[in-house]
């Protein structure tokens, strides 16, 4: 499954559509709601349980990126796009013969942990090959990539229901539209497989650009051992962590906020308000880490953490007597928190090199995952508890938010002591290491 290095003369161009295909397939576990009610009323599930293929995938996403990154690195992105390829479709699969059977261990098995160990392995497939192509432009050329899994929902959940009313919602309904989209993501994501291509270790991929190897690299393994790692670790933890707070619990907290108001947010205007954030989480994957690579890493996530923490004070303060300041604020955090996941392959590089960032990569998610519990934790529990304490309305979300500002603010101070990796680390020259991994051809 090695890939195949890329002739003299071949556009870097395509690598990104190769990456794109693998993201935008993936990205389809944020139109996961989409099947929620159909399954609950054919299995007779609780909300709970039928959430649980979805949680269980992003357990997996974060475990698998962690664990599997240094197998990424030694394989190579075709060999980590095949995998991506066949968990994920495969858990489709095994998700359709869960439900035709009823059985619906059988769908939070292979949905959840199965297509979870795809999520992960193609969350990290294609960013060490990118910011290898693009080592002039690592911010923007990772940022296309991951903006595809932030917009593979909105490709996923109009494509989803329409494949539902068309079968039905009930269980062969489901398992009839689990089976198409595991063949059909099949398909696509061969494409990546087949198109993606690797630079050669000695060359630029552009003239006048730093050779894929070049500058001080540090490997995954002595990375985990230096401070700098923890202090993005931390970064990337708090900055999810505030935007995943809004995005989990927007409907209701836009409605809550103005329950009292003269003009009430009705349902339909709820959910629209989720399509704007779900469309600024994809700009700001793009637009971000495309402007990092002219401001730089640091001064960016300054930009995320430090304005994140005023527009939750904004929100807090003034949020409940202005609907467009209210949705204006929430809308740069949500840009900000899609923008955070897009620049931190490129910090890393900067940092670490080109050597094994994509297993750097890896382990770094696991504070997405730990963000993923802790966001939603803090702003449903508080609000279950000022709720319980008599409270309404942005009552219900001020110590929440609070919260979050404290957050950033722990974020903002790790990120301002983040500095050059000590020499010590650095390896002495990773053409010659004993564990190179194998998508780097020797030099000739």
């Amino acid at each position: 499954m090695r890939p195949p290095v890329a002739p003299p003369g071949w556009s870097r161009w395509l690598v990104p559509p190769a990456a794109l295909s693998v993201h935008l397939s993936i990205g389809q576990a944020y139109a996961w709601s989409v099947f929620k009610p159909p399954l609950e009323s054919a299995l007779d599930l609780s909300g709970t349980q039928s959430a649980l293929p979805f949680q269980l995938g992003i357990v997996m996403l974060g475990l698998s990126a962690a664990f599997g990154g240094t197998l990424v690195e030694r394989n190579g992105p075709r060999w980590a796009m095949a995998v991506a390829l066949t968990c994920f479709s495969s858990g489709f699969l095994l998700a359709a013969l869960g439900a035709a059977t009823q059985q619906y261990w059988l769908i939070v098995f292979g949905y959840g942990f199965v297509g979870g160990i795809g999520l992960g392995i193609g969350y990290i497939s294609p960013v060490s090959t990118l910011i290898k192509w693009f080592p002039d432009r690592p911010g923007m050329a990772t940022g296309i990539a991951i903006m595809g899994f932030g917009g593979g929902a909105l490709i996923a959940s109009p494509w989803s229901a329409r494949m539902l009313d068309s079968f039905g919602t009930d269980a062969d309904g489901i398992a009839l539209a689990f089976l198409v989209h595991g063949l059909t993501y099949a398909v696509f994501m061969a494409l990546g497989v087949a198109l993606v291509r690797v630079p050669r270790a000695e060359a630029a991929p552009k003239p006048g650009a730093p050779a894929p190897l070049d500058g001080p690299q540090v490997s995954a393994r002595q990375a985990i051992r230096t401070p700098q790692f923890w202090c993005l670790w931390l970064v990337l933890c708090m900055n999810v962590t505030a935007g995943i707070g809004i995005l989990e619990k927007a409907a209701p907290m836009i409605t809550d906020f103005f329950a009292d108001s003269d003009t009430p947010v009705s349902v339909s205007a709820a959910a629209g308000f989720v399509a704007l954030l779900s469309a600024a989480n994809m700009a700001g994957r793009i637009g971000w880490s495309s402007a990092s690579d002219r401001i730089g890493r640091k001064n960016v996530y300054r930009l995320y953490l430090g304005a994140g923490a005023l527009m939750y004070l904004l929100i807090a303060r003034f949020g409940d007597g202005s609907k467009p300041l209210f949705v204006v604020c929430a809308l740069v955090i949500l840009s900000f928190y899609g923008g955070g996941f897009a620049t931190i392959p490129a910090y890393l590089k900067d940092l670490f090199g080109t050597y094994q960032v994509g297993a750097i990569h890896g382990r770094l998610l696991t504070a997405w995952s730990t963000a993923g519990v802790l966001g939603p934790l803090i702003v449903n529990r508080v609000a279950d508890h000022q709720k319980d304490a008599g409270k309404h309305g942005p009552e219900l979300y001020g110590l929440s938010l609070t919260i979050m500002i404290a957050l950033l603010a722990v974020g903002f101070v790790a990120n301002e002591l983040v500095r050059p990796v000590h020499a010590r680390h650095h390896i002495p020259d990773p053409r010659k290491a004993a564990d190179v991994h194998a998508d780097e051809p020797a030099p000739q």
